[in-house]
């Protein structure tokens, strides 16, 4: 570990290279939810896709020690209009890393249906209701977008769960740097997502953040004012919200005044 730091209320932790960062960061995991399990029962975890989050989840899928039939999985947001079985769908990303590969109570996925959208708001709103999450693992677009909550229609006060946004050119160009899409006009234009207040509401959140490419995104993450205009400032906001950082990541902000 080589330098932890707190930006308002966001604990900071920056490693050496993101292996080392997704091996802390799903140790530290694994220990929220062994601690939430013993006290509850059951614990519920909305998860991100993005392969910003493959060490995390790589390592987190080979923890012996975690209860998984007792954990109800979610995921943050789908592409409208990608067939479900497609590679770049976000669940079948989590089947793949995670979802298949672990004993879970549940896994709820969204379903990105065309024909089925306004349904599907109730659906998982419900389930959301239901099993209110407990630990949120994310990560943060080069936008500084969290889920699909790009700016500037980021809504840090929202009254529903989950909602159809128009994808921020950006954050479609981020999906051919991530290599999830041969050119941009292969991403899809519209998605659901969770919102973030949604997100927010969860108890703790884990936030992984490897690579040059998410370097600006964190510097605006811990310099700029906590606003709707930089999503993912409100991090800062949270009472239990964790940032794991690599040096690639933080190249840019280590040059800049955070106090």
């Amino acid at each position: 570990m080589d330098h932890t730091f707190m930006k308002d209320k966001l604990e900071v932790i920056v490693f050496e290279n993101r292996r080392a960062l997704g091996e802390c960061a799903s140790k530290r995991v694994a220990k929220k939810i062994s601690e939430l399990f013993k006290l509850k029962g059951e614990v519920n975890i909305i998860f991100a896709a993005a392969p910003s989050q493959n060490e995390f989840l790589e390592y987190l899928a080979i923890d012996p020690n975690i209860p998984w039939e007792h954990i109800n999985a979610f995921h943050m947001d789908e592409y409208l209009g990608l067939a479900p079985a497609a590679p770049q769908a976000f669940g079948s990303f989590l089947k793949s890393r995670l979802f298949d590969r672990v004993p879970l109570k549940s896994v709820n996925l969204i379903d990105s249906r065309l024909s089925n959208v306004a349904d599907e708001y109730t659906r998982y709103s419900e389930l959301l209701y239901k099993f209110p999450p407990d630990i949120v693992c994310m990560g943060i677009g080069e936008n500084t977008h969290i889920a699909f909550n790009d700016p500037p229609l980021a809504r840090f006060i929202d009254s529903e769960k989950i909602r159809m946004v128009q994808l921020d050119k950006a954050c479609r160009q981020q999906q051919v740097n991530d290599k999830c899409f041969r050119q941009l006009g292969d991403v899809p234009e519209f998605a659901l997502t969770l919102t973030i207040p949604a997100l927010l509401q969860a108890f703790y959140i884990f936030c992984m953040v490897p690579g040059k490419l998410k370097a600006a995104a964190v510097k605006y993450t811990l310099s700029e004012p906590v606003s709707e205009l930089y999503p993912s400032t409100i991090l800062r906001n949270h009472q239990a919200a964790v940032l794991f950082l690599d040096k690639d990541s933080y190249s840019l902000s280590a040059k800049v005044d955070l106090s």
